[in-house]
């Protein structure tokens, strides 16, 4: 299952119940106006302390509150990249259903990548092997 930032919340006590993996997309969609120290994001880093759970660096365009390039939220994906190299997920989400306020360039996004997984490193694990581990190995 998914989760925005608005039930992060509601998911934190109940965790326990949960199975083996569980995602969290669109960085739980925290709004990027509000800093790295917003309760949301917060929340959110302390769920992905649990090993199960899997974060997509993905909707740089719906938490940001800049608009295009959407600099403002890549400061979300580099810490979650950062913290947990090795259970982020990255995609465009094309072709970006229920966007009310900036359609995205999917170009634009893909230029965001060496800010957010600024080592070759990183972006091997986002790019490669993260995806490769959740949904092609047991």
């Amino acid at each position: 299952g998914e989760f925005g930032a608005g039930r992060l919340a509601a998911l934190a006590p109940s965790r326990r119940g949960l199975p083996r993996a569980m995602g969290v997309d669109q960085m739980g969609r925290v709004d990027a106006s509000r800093g790295l120290d917003e309760p949301a994001f917060r929340l959110l880093n302390e769920l992905m302390e649990d090993e199960r759970f899997w974060v997509k660096v993905s909707g740089c365009e719906r938490i940001s509150r800049a608009g295009p390039p959407f600099h403002d939220a890549v400061p979300f994906a580099r810490s979650l990249v950062e913290r947990f190299p090795d259970r982020t997920l990255w995609g465009t989400d094309f072709p970006h259903p229920n966007i009310k306020r900036f359609m995205p360039n999917d170009g634009e996004l893909v230029d965001l990548l060496p800010l957010i997984a600024p080592t070759p490193e990183l972006m091997q694990s986002l790019l490669v092997d993260n995806p490769t581990t959740l949904y092609f190995t047991d």
